[in-house]
């Protein structure tokens, strides 16, 4: 189970599942589970996923784009964009999308390949929780979010710019 840093902090206990694949018409023993499910699982039994009790969230793949969810993907709780390697990085553009121009206000998860070197800026693109690899030193992985004390530029974890800000 990965290592798991929500809001800043370590977190004890994830209640969500990763589903590695779809289980349309067998969710019955899933009902109160809270579930993250492929995209592709989300587009086909949508209707099926949110009639049961427990939350449903979605993961894109980092080829999949976030208006692939359509409006009531934009309104789940919880949305992970997946790092298949620390090398690619299309995660990123796909969370400021998310939070700037489609205005989700879910929890925005990094989960795949997430390495402690990248927090900071995954931090700066919108994420506000991420499933560390397995690997990763958790408490050296928190200082990843304090590796810098001050940003130029304008994202949606600081919306006005250095230069706007000491106007």
């Amino acid at each position: 189970m990965p290592k798991l840093i929500k809001n800043l902090a370590l977190q004890e206990h994830d209640d969500w599942i990763l589903m590695n694949e779809c289980l349309c018409g067998q969710l019955a023993e899933y009902t109160d589970k809270h579930l993250i499910v492929p995209l592709d699982c989300w587009l086909q039994c949508q209707d099926e996923l949110l009639a049961r009790k427990g939350k449903t969230g979605v993961w894109l793949d980092s080829h999949q784009l976030p208006e692939e969810l359509g409006k009531k993907g934009i309104n789940l709780p919880l949305i992970a964009l997946n790092f298949p390697t620390f090398k690619d990085g299309r995660a990123f553009s796909s969370a400021r999308e998310l939070r700037q121009n489609l205005g989700f206000k879910g929890e925005l998860r990094a989960i795949g390949d997430v390495l402690r070197d990248q927090l900071f800026y995954m931090a700066r693109c919108g994420f506000d929780a991420f499933a560390l690899r397995e690997d990763q030193d958790i408490a050296e992985a928190l200082t990843g979010f304090a590796d810098f004390r001050e940003v130029y530029q304008a994202s949606p974890d600081q919306p006005l710019p250095l230069f706007r800000r000491r106007s």
